[in-house]
């Protein structure tokens, strides 16, 4: 059973930090590439962040890139993306996605930020 989870989502105050966690099963994960997605409210989803199955390549979206870190950990199936000095304009639904000839989606975890 192929299945992404998120988690780490929730609401935070402007300035604030939130690590969101991705679970991987059901495929061979360390052959996949990492992806983050969001969707803001209102708005097309768009990428965030991405990680190669060696976790050697990371790159970023220009609008986060001074405030976000991208990691994975393959023995434990596990990715990450960490998210600091957050702003309203990052509330949106966040998504992991795997890709390598097949692409898996999580069901998204929603980060509100507000005061």
């Amino acid at each position: 059973q192929v299945r992404l989870v998120e988690s780490g989502g929730g609401l935070v105050q402007p300035g604030g930090s939130l690590r969101l966690s991705c679970t991987a099963s059901g495929f061979t994960y360390s052959m996949y590439s990492m992806n983050w997605y969001r969707q803001p409210p209102g708005k097309q989803r768009e990428l965030v962040a991405s990680l190669a199955s060696t976790g050697g390549t990371t790159t970023y979206a220009d609008t986060v890139k001074r405030r976000i870190t991208m990691a994975r950990d393959n023995a434990l199936k596990m990715g990450y993306l960490k998210m600091d000095s957050l702003e309203p304009e990052d509330t949106a639904d966040y998504y992991c996605n795997a890709v390598w000839w097949k692409n898996y989606w999580g069901q998204g975890t929603q980060v509100t930020v507000s005061s």
